[in-house]
């Protein structure tokens, strides 16, 4: 385990969070990349300078901090330049030095499972690293483990500019026909008639919990940020008898760097189809309603914002204190507060959703011709058969199906 020292720096005019709620969630994000924390430094700057980003007083002090506690990382909370990172790293004995989007590249890196995701994250990689070539120089030529090496990072040492653009240009058209691999399925899924509910929210907020809990599904929980990349889709059947899909998406984060929106743009494509948003919000988190304001950017960003949206107050069994329930309720009106972790409240989602739902189904009387009996299957596999009575030379039936499948019936 990599020893690290965490330096976040508070540029007023380009930030929103204050300067303690950013440490902590670098922390987070250090911490979910398996790097063990020895030491943190705050500092603010009206701005950065082009050298040493935090000036050279409290770099002499980062480096005393670093031989002090004989760390082998250094993680920045803000993003660096190739100057910047270059005299860094010179100044401090080649100590390897690594910013916020390289730390989330390599949390994403080790936590792609899927064909799709691996070349996502690839991409967005070398996308990060081409500019950062000359500001790193030799030291591209060294292989190695460890935080932000993970991926691409190896591979490419030996690459010059030229071949390194090349690889882009194959990733992008191997993720075009990754795009269209996704579109052709969310057109069956469409042509399935069914409905779609894509739980979106802030990294960590129990997102994956949530599905596991509603569908029985067995899909990887941890408690770190981003432990699912890989979109997920589960069929569910409401207590009305319409049939449902849930889709798990990426967690959200804080100025989540541009280029990884625009490479997950294909899964995050799920939200913008959606029928429901359910935006999933940690309610024991101190910072939710900064989450909130967060992940509502990246859906303006998806042009998704004005969705159907139902905020989901989730880890209900983690607040002790009753007046935050109730301060929360005032503040999320209209909200559903669940635990999807011991199940309580899900009966309440489910009406939630179910009420919601509705308006995408309607009530048909329908004689269908026995030489036709796959729309009878059609309307049995999607809706609710209230009545049905067979003819001579046809089958009639009365029936609560989605306003999709009337209009193709």
């Amino acid at each position: 385990m990599e020893k690290a020292v965490l330096v976040t720096v508070d540029l007023k005019e380009r930030w929103e969070w204050p300067l303690e709620a950013r440490a902590a969630e670098l922390k987070e994000l250090a911490r979910s990349s398996g790097a063990l924390i020895v030491a943190e430094m705050l500092c603010n700057k009206e701005k950065p300078t082009p050298d040493l980003f935090i000036g050279k007083g409290k770099f002499e002090e980062l480096c005393q901090i670093v031989r002090e506690e004989k760390a082998s990382l250094v993680i920045f909370n803000n993003d660096l330049t190739p100057t910047q990172l270059r005299n860094i790293e010179e100044g401090m004995d080649d100590t390897r030095t690594i910013d916020r989007t390289q730390l989330i590249l390599n949390i994403f890196a080790r936590n792609a499972r899927s064909v799709e995701g691996k070349v996502q994250i690839e991409l967005a990689q070398l996308e990060y690293l081409l500019p950062r070539l000359t500001g790193k120089g030799i030291h591209l030529s060294r292989l190695g483990g460890g935080i932000g090496t993970r991926g691409p990072g190896e591979k490419i040492l030996e690459y010059d500019r030229r071949r390194i653009r090349d690889q882009i240009a194959k990733l992008k058209v191997k993720l075009q026909e990754i795009e269209k691999r996704r579109a052709a399925l969310r057109k069956t899924r469409s042509d399935a008639f069914l409905p779609s509910v894509s739980i979106i929210g802030y990294t960590n907020a129990g997102k994956t919990t949530l599905l596991n809990q509603l569908t029985n599904s067995k899909q990887l929980v941890a408690d770190r940020l981003f432990s699912t990349l890989d979109p997920i889709a589960r069929s569910y059947i409401l207590p009305n008898n319409q049939k449902i899909l849930f889709l798990d998406t990426v967690g959200f984060l804080h100025n989540l760097p541009h280029h990884l929106v625009e490479a997950f743009k294909s899964t995050l494509e799920e939200v913008s189809t959606a029928d429901i948003l359910l935006h999933v919000l940690d309610a024991s988190n101190e910072k939710i309603h900064e989450q909130d304001e967060s992940v509502y950017k990246v859906l303006k960003e998806l042009k998704a914002e004005d969705k159907v949206i139902v905020n989901v107050l989730n880890k209900i069994d983690c607040v002790d204190n009753p007046d935050r329930i109730e301060r929360l309720k005032k503040d999320f009106q209209d909200s559903v507060f669940v635990s999807a972790l011991t199940g309580d409240g899900m009966a309440g989602l489910i009406d939630k959703i179910q009420d919601l739902l509705s308006g995408l189904v309607t009530e048909i009387k329908i004689e269908i011709p026995n030489n036709r009996m796959d729309r009878v299957n059609l309307i049995y596999e999607n809706g609710k058969v209230n009545y049905r009575e067979d003819r001579p030379e046809s089958v009639y039936l009365e029936a609560t199906v989605p306003l999709r499948l009337k209009n193709f019936l």
